[in-house]
Formats: structure tokens, sequence, C-alpha cells
């Protein structure tokens, strides 16, 4: 059992896209779905504690936007916390989460993201998404986001000849995935020829190879393990959440294609949570581009490095195949609000293993994993669920 065990009770989100909706808006739908989707209510217990994962992306932003979120949730005066960790905000927001219901024993932790990306121009979105990485050398050299993970993607397919295949297998899947969510931001079909004859972004990636950038929001409620049952009979338990970081700028690391903070989050994952790699039904994994999933799968420890090709081009991962990834279309479909995607990640798994995703439902998962990257690989959590 995970040294810091809890359970979601309650989950909430909204569409993801190109949305007329500010971030109050947002965030208040999200959380708004959480407290309503609770089986038995909230009344008997009030959120004792609430933290928000935002990156505060510029443009039509909220000031203070955890007391907005202490607001929103019913709860003014409740103690809020902004969590900022790049795009792996809401899966250390949840690890926050998680810790604090510890002090919330007799009530519920409130743990929500919110980002509003769209109001603003390519040159800005693209200065934001910069943001992320170091910016005293990759910004000067003229890297854009997406340029770093092209240099990664590059660095990848030298070693490996089926890269860019599989590469585009992701795509393909994760479209495919994305047109059965109705809250994804693309739904639309691709196929492989698509990917790979799409106009280049950053090379070897093209236009189906990055993720869009997005509006929307999520939400889950946390309640102690032992007193989940109070509010659902079908709770579903968070094992544990590792979490660690490495070297910002990629040039100071020994390696383009490896993340070695994913690697630490997964092993502490695995060491405090009771559940082994192959008890693990499904993934949410951080695939902001088609290069990031393949480097997930190896720095999880499903595939040894060059074996995520292999995996992904078998049907493995698709959703009839022994490992599926991001059933609900990933960030490559569903969308990156960045603040919000880690939360995200906890809503899908919260749907799939209480049998409630719909269309998408996958047969039979009792366990999964989500892992939330910031950056290039620079922070990274990776968190184990079971249901109840």
């Amino acid at each position: 059992m995970g040294r810091h065990r809890a359970a979601i009770v309650g989950a909430g989100h909204t569409r993801f896209g190109a949305l007329e909706a500010g971030p109050r808006s947002l965030l208040r739908s999200a959380v708004d779905g959480a407290l309503g989707s609770v089986d038995r209510g909230v009344d008997r217990a009030p959120i004792r504690e609430a933290f928000l994962a935002t990156l505060g992306f510029g443009g039509w932003q909220i000031g203070n936007a955890s007391a907005v979120l202490g607001e929103e949730s019913g709860g003014a005066g409740v103690p809020t916390t902004r969590i900022e960790n790049a795009c792996a905000s809401g899966g250390f927001a949840l690890r926050a989460g998680v810790r604090a219901v510890h002090d919330a024993a007799d009530g519920l932790v409130l743990v929500a993201g919110v980002e509003k990306m769209t109001d603003l121009t390519s040159p800005r979105r693209r200065y934001w998404l910069g943001v992320s990485g170091d910016t005293e050398w990759e910004r000067l050299a003229g890297l854009t986001f997406a340029g770093v993970y092209g240099l990664i993607a590059s660095a990848y397919a030298a070693r490996h000849s089926t890269a860019r295949e599989a590469m585009a297998e992701v795509a393909r899947k994760n479209h495919e995935n994305g047109t059965r969510n109705p809250n994804a931001h693309f739904r639309k079909r691709i196929a492989r020829a698509d990917v790979l004859a799409a106009p280049r972004v950053a090379d070897p990636l093209g236009l189906y190879d990055c993720c869009p950038v997005s509006d929307g929001a999520a939400a889950v409620l946390l309640a102690p393990a032992d007193r989940a049952r109070e509010y659902t009979d079908t709770p579903v338990y968070v094992e544990a959440v590792g979490a660690a970081s490495d070297r910002l700028a990629v040039q100071e690391r020994p390696e383009l294609a490896r993340f070695p903070a994913t690697e630490r989050a997964a092993a502490e994952a695995f060491r405090d949570g009771d559940l082994r790699r192959e008890e693990i039904g499904f993934l949410e994994v951080h695939d902001c581009f088609t290069i990031a999933e393949l480097l997930a799968l190896e720095d999880l420890g499903f595939a040894p490095p060059g074996g995520a090709c292999d995996l992904t081009l078998s049907g493995a991962t698709s959703p009839g195949g022994r490992l599926p990834v991001n059933p609900d279309g990933g960030l490559k479909a569903k969308g990156h609000p960045i603040g919000a995607t880690g939360v995200s990640q906890a809503y899908e798994i919260f749907l799939q293993l209480r049998a409630a995703a719909g269309d998408r439902q996958l047969p039979g998962v009792e366990t999964a994993l989500a892992h939330n990257v910031g950056g290039a690989g620079a922070t990274a959590t990776v968190s184990l669920f079971r249901r109840g």
C-alpha cells in the first residue's frame, strides 16, 4: 500500500480546445463537475484544502488564482495553494493533494488545473511555451519548444530505424482515440501517411507530431482512503505518487533521448506503491510530441531502449492491445492546457477504473499509471492508481 495513499471520489472536466470561456469560468465548470459527481454529496465533509495547477500562461488570466479556486469551490476561507511546475504542474498538484489528505482527515482535498492559452498571438504563445525550458541558452540559440523536441527526436531516430514510422503511429492512434472523447480538442481521424506528409515544424517533427495549444480545466476531489466509501461505492485509490527533477537545459544532460526525471519518479512510485509494472492496465503518458510517448514507454520501464517503436507498431498500445496508452487521445488529440493536463490524466483514470468512460471504455481495467512531464523532461511525476 502506498505511503501517501488517498482516494479520488469525484472528478470534473471541461472541453479542451479554443474556447470562448475565460479561466474563471473554466475553473468553475470543472470544480462544479467534480462536486456534482460525488455519489453521496459532500455536505457532510467540506473541502479542507485546495491546490491549483496553472502556469499562468500570458494573456487573459486571473489574479491570485489560488484564492479564486477557493471562491469557486464554495470554500472561501479554505487554504489554497498554487502549484507551478511547467507542464507537470497538474501532476505535482495531485502529489501535494495526496499528501494533504492526511491533514484533512475529516474532509476532502480539491485539486484543480486550468489554463487559458488561445487568446494570444502565435509569437507570444511560443514565448510562453519556451519559458518551460532553458531561457539563457536554448532560447538565445533560437530554439522553440518544438525545436528542443525536434533535436530529441532526431537523436532517437538516428539510433532506431523505425522511429519515424512509430511516431506517426502514435499520432494516428491518439487521434483515433480522441474521436471517442467528447472533451477532446481534436476529434479527427488521420492516417500514418498524413503524419509523414505533413508540413515540418521542427525536423523530423511535423504538424501532426505536435500537440495543440488549448484552453481547459479539470478537477478531482480526494478523500482519505479509509473514508472513501462514505462518498462513493467506487472510489479510485491513488497508490503512490513519485516525483523527480533533472537539469533544466538539455545540453547539460548526458543523453538527449532519455528523461532521468521520469525514471526516478517511476522508481519512487513503484517502490512506494503496491503494484508491479506487469499489473498496470493502461497508461496516461505525457505525449506533448509524438516522440515523447515513445520516450515515456522506455523511461517508465515498459520497453527497453528503442523497444517503444516495436511495441507501438505492433498495436500493443492501442485500446485493444495489451498495454493501452492514452485512451482519451492524450495531449496530442485531447489537448494540452498546461496546468490542467496532469489533473486531466487523473480524471480519465477515474472514469476508466469506474467503467464510466463511455465509447472509449477499456474492458476490465483495474489499475493505471499517469505520467506528467514539465518542459523537456526537467520535472516529472508518476502516479499509480487502483480501482476500489
